[in-house]
């Protein structure tokens, strides 16, 4: 259910606890002596396709095992905006500027708890990574096959939107 052991209110040690609710029967982390309740809610993600020219800039994270590419993501800062977000994200990651942005769609990823909210971001400049990431690829919009979790049906509704029918692999098989 979650990481957290203890309230971090009063320190109380923090239970699964069901409580009728306004959707049922809900269990959730509560702490038995101030009532604290860890929702436990989805965290939104920021994803970007991030497209230079005629080609999409894939890139591999530095702390993944194996050669998966994928889009750009992060997360959201205090007091801004998902747009002014991914933007960010795309600058810091990539060294790219964003000229313009749309957005393809909302996604659950389950797995992760997390809301992906993805962009597709028209791009110029010199791609210089970070730290963060240990390698990109530029593929063609066509050439993309995509994922099957998360950010992968954000590509293949993408693509649909540009008129290519998207081929899916799954990550075990991707190069």
């Amino acid at each position: 259910m979650s990481e957290y052991r203890f309230c971090p209110l009063c320190a109380a040690t923090l239970s699964a606890v069901a409580r009728e609710e306004d959707s049922g029967l809900v269990t959730r982390l509560r702490c038995s002596s101030c009532e604290w309740t860890h929702w436990n809610n989805p965290t939104p993600v920021l994803g970007a396709i991030v497209q230079r020219g005629e080609h999409v800039v894939l890139a591999r994270n530095a702390a993944w095992q194996g050669r998966r590419f994928a889009l750009i993501t992060g997360f959201m800062e205090a007091n801004e905006t998902p747009q002014e977000g991914i933007t960010r994200e795309i600058k810091e990651e990539t060294n790219l500027d964003v000229t313009s942005l749309s957005l393809v769609g909302v996604y659950e990823f389950v797995k992760k708890n997390q809301v992906l909210i993805v962009y597709h971001a028209q791009a110029t400049g010199e791609i210089r990574l970070s730290p963060e990431l240990a390698e990109y690829q530029l593929q063609r919009p066509s050439e993309i096959i995509c994922w099957p979790a998360g950010t992968g049906h954000a590509v293949a509704d993408w693509q649909r939107s540009l008129g290519i029918e998207p081929s899916y692999q799954a990550w075990e098989d991707r190069v």
